[in-house]
């Protein structure tokens, strides 16, 4: 293959961009004129049909050459004859309709497609319309890229399922986005407006999705009337041109709660012929509807379990109404008990295999079983869940989750295709066989037509799409691994830098070694040793605590105490959930010696002081694993301000904002974390680092004026375990202290917290001239889920950089409350250049 670059794009920042065209921006290139040489100077679409895709392709090759070259190229239908270079758009079978035959063209399965670059006339052909567009979609990402290589391949997809959940609710919020309100309903009801709806469309169907369940998996039966219903086809007649089906999740109580009968037991003829019919309803809006998503028995949804009816009863009540229509039941795994933890063989990971092992083979043809990628819920570690080793005779999808619940909420930046991979691609040993997790899910391992993957998104009418320019890297390597799981995620990374960013080397680098690093980064500072993300799970899943995951029915337990941690899941001694694992895979998990550091914990109950296969003590790794993480997140915002004036003034300015905030708060993981289990093991950090902190003063400790201290709890959320606030929601507070340090130029850092219901604003002084304010509006400017307490979620760390003082000097903060919040304050640090603290 014959590859030739042309980067001579258009750098620099004069255009501001806000992400709404995501990796589609299709930036201009300033080229030579023999890059303009392989500008076609036509484009022919082989359907005439508007609502085709084949039809939609034509329009984005269009649009997409206008934007990169600067130039209108016209699109004929009807003829295939060209003078002149063109590129040629259609399905295998069109083109041989309308242009003849063609050699050398690879066999296609499913929605693949076949390129050719190399004559004056490009070819992109599809199986079908879909593989056609997302030949287009392939073709103009080579060019955007600069990529003006001559080449020759076909590719297709490893699994026929390559779907997107959206969490969304029918008032328009979203459980679990962060990226804004929905795009699909308001007030009960679908938008008017399906603007951002069709450019949602043009982003799934460039990474080849095929299907998007628009509502959330905790359904709302009202979705069910006939207005939703015509509107719910409105939102069908977008996405269809994109070659996108539409799906929606269902209640499973809808029949009583919705339809008026007295049951909804799935056995009753009544219950049957209700959803029969509702079935038969919605088809008549959406006639390609992709199938059904049911969350049913779990986190207390209604579900067959209610009549004693088992799971596979209840999924196939689905599969046979939607038998007719060609539809798909994709069947939640996610069915757990509440639990207790004084019964030590009890375990939550048990649950899939315990509820789904015994249904093997009796879940009809149209049922996916929907698999969390590991058993307990998308944590910053988890072994593969066992559950694709025990489903030989039913078909299975992975679930993975872009909308980061667990792991920083976009407003931490978390690549994580990493992630991703250790689970695609394990080798569960099936029979003693190689058995890629990647190749059970796809149904290649079981030889089963049906299977592949579904992934949680929200996105929301955020610009940005999920809340963070950098987060949509996820979406985007997502749909990438949906099509072939082997591919690379740094590679795919680095396809979508260029396409977001542009081309600058220095950009390029930087943005791939900042995400490369940031989920190994993230799983030190919030919880490493297979312990799982250790954030609150009763509230926001945002910040640090610990203690939460203990002493609670959900099962997401750490079995900490002054001695020792970690969940035994041995068959010898524990829960016995290791051995739901096929032999080799068990006897490895079984045995400490041969479990992997990184999933210690996980599988095993050990003391503090239980050494590592590299040498450091359980505590000690706790020790050093978060500081180490924290470090890295003060040098991803170093990394990323290195690139000023080289990205767009609204975006840099984006992103600065969160990884400001991401350096700070990984801080307060730090020294959450590691507060909580110094004081529980009483076990010494061997660099004396936990508890000792030179640089700051702790607000309690200064001098208060119409400020009073509070003990916060959790406990570690605040240094010392004390902050401030104000003695009452209408007084203003200040807080003031002599700086003992020598004189000299240091950076500020002022812990606070900041609360959802109310804005306070505070100023920081030195001999009262001011050096910095800010306000508590975290709520309008960041993603993550907010607080109404002092805790680990609404603890935020800001700095001000370069603050000369004197000894002696006075130190000053103004606090004024503002609604429920009361000026918090936990301390302020004045650090040395380069100390983190």
């Amino acid at each position: 293959m014959r590859v030739l670059f042309f980067l001579a794009p258009l750098l620099g920042s004069a255009t501001a961009e806000n992400g709404l065209a995501g990796w589609l921006r299709h930036a201009s290139l300033s080229c030579s004129h023999q890059c303009q040489s392989k500008l076609p100077a036509n484009i022919i679409a082989l359907n005439a049909t508007e609502s085709s895709p084949v039809y939609t392709a034509g329009i984005e090759l269009q649009q997409g050459l206008k934007g990169i070259y600067g130039s209108h190229v016209d699109i004929s239908h009807d003829k295939c004859q060209t003078p002149s270079a063109a590129v040629i758009v259609g399905t295998l079978e069109q083109y041989r309709k309308t242009c003849g035959s063609l050699k050398d063209v690879p066999d296609l399965d499913g929605d693949g497609f076949w390129i050719d670059t190399k004559d004056t006339v490009v070819h992109i052909l599809g199986s079908n319309e879909k593989g056609a567009l997302y030949g287009a979609f392939e073709y103009l990402s080579m060019l955007a890229q600069g990529n003006f290589s001559e080449v020759a391949y076909a590719t297709n997809p490893v699994a026929p399922i390559r779907w997107v959940n959206e969490w969304d609710n029918m008032d328009g919020s979203i459980e679990r986005g962060y990226g804004g309100p929905s795009i699909f309903f308001k007030d009960g009801a679908i938008v008017e407006d399906l603007t951002r709806v069709k450019q949602y469309a043009r982003l799934l169907a460039s990474i080849r999705v095929n299907a998007v369940v628009v509502n959330n998996v905790n359904a709302n039966a009202t979705l069910l009337t006939t207005e939703n219903l015509e509107g719910l086809g409105r939102i069908a007649d977008v996405f269809r041109p994109y070659g996108v089906q539409v799906g929606v999740s269902l209640n499973y109580a809808s029949p009583e709660t919705f339809g008026g009968l007295d049951t909804f037991d799935p056995l009753d003829a009544s219950v049957i012929k209700w959803w029969t019919n509702i079935t038969d309803q919605i088809y008549e809006h959406v006639p390609d509807l992709a199938g059904y998503l049911v969350k049913a028995n779990s986190e207390g949804q209604p579900g067959p379990l209610t009549y004693n009816r088992t799971l596979a009863e209840g999924a196939n009540l689905f599969a046979n109404a939607l038998q007719p229509h060609g539809g798909i039941v994709m069947f939640r795994a996610f069915v757990y008990d509440q639990l207790n933890e004084t019964n030590w063989t009890a375990d939550r990971a048990k649950a899939a295999v315990e509820f789904f092992k015994e249904l093997d083979g009796k879940f009809d043809e149209n049922v996916v079983v929907q698999i969390k990628y590991g058993p307990i819920d998308f944590q910053v570690r988890e072994p593969v869940s066992p559950l694709f080793a025990n489903l030989f005779n039913t078909s299975t999808a992975i679930e993975l989750q872009v909308t980061q619940e667990y792991l920083g909420q976009q407003s931490h930046l978390v690549y994580l295709p990493p992630l991703w991979k250790t689970i695609l691609d394990f080798d569960l040993r099936i029979d003693h066989k190689a058995s890629l997790t990647r190749d059970v899910y796809s149904g290649k391992h079981f030889n089963r037509k049906l299977g592949g993957s579904a992934a949680v998104v929200n996105v929301g009418t955020n610009t940005t799409w999920l809340g963070s320019h950098l987060a949509m890297s996820n979406l985007y390597a997502y749909g990438r691994l949906a099509w072939d799981p082997t591919d690379d995620p740094k590679g795919m990374l680095q396809d979508w830098i260029r396409l977001t960013f542009g081309f600058d080397e220095k950009v390029l680098d930087a943005i791939t070694q900042m995400s490369m690093e940031s989920w190994p980064a993230y799983e030190n500072y919030s919880g490493n040793l297979g312990i799982q993300t250790l954030t609150d799970i009763l509230y926001t899943h945002y910040g640090p605590n610990p203690a939460s995951q203990d002493d609670n029915g959900w099962g997401q337990w750490t079995r900490a105490d002054r001695t020792s941690i970690g969940m035994d899941r041995t068959v010898s001694n524990g829960t016995g959930y290791s051995g739901q694992y096929p032999d080799e895979i068990a006897a490895m998990y079984e045995d400490i010696d041969t479990t992997p550091d990184n999933l210690l914990l996980w599988f095993h109950h050990v003391n503090y002081t239980h050494q590592l296969h590299s040498g450091k003590t359980v505590i000690q790794h706790f020790y050093d694993a978060h500081y180490s993480g924290a470090e890295t997140a003060q040098y991803l915002l170093a990394q990323w301000q290195s690139l000023k004036g080289k990205i767009d003034e609204e975006r840099y300015e984006h992103v600065v904002r969160r990884l400001e905030y991401q350096a700070g708060h990984s801080i307060i993981w730090r020294d959450a974390i590691n507060d909580f289990y110094h004081n529980l093991s009483g076990i010494p950090d061997q660099f004396k680092r936990v508890g000792r902190h030179p640089w700051r003063i702790e607000a309690e400790n200064m001098s208060l004026d119409g400020y009073r201290p509070y003990t916060v709890s959790p406990f570690e959320t605040a240094s010392g375990s004390v902050a401030i606030v104000t003695t009452s929601n209408e007084t203003v507070g200040t807080a003031t202290t002599n700086i003992k340090l020598p004189s000299g130029t240091y950076d500020l850092a002022v812990n606070y917290y900041d609360l959802y219901g109310g804005k306070s604003q505070w100023g920081v002084y030195v001999n009262d001239k001011k050096v910095g304010e800010w306000q508590g509006n975290n709520e309008d400017v960041f993603s993550h889920t907010p607080s109404i307490y002092l805790d680990g979620h609404s603890a935020t760390r800001l700095k001000f950089r370069d603050v000369k003082v004197k000894k002696g000097d006075t130190l000053k903060i103004i606090g004024k409350p503002d609604g429920v919040e009361p000026a918090p304050l936990d301390y302020v640090a004045l650090l040395p250049q380069g100390i983190v603290d």
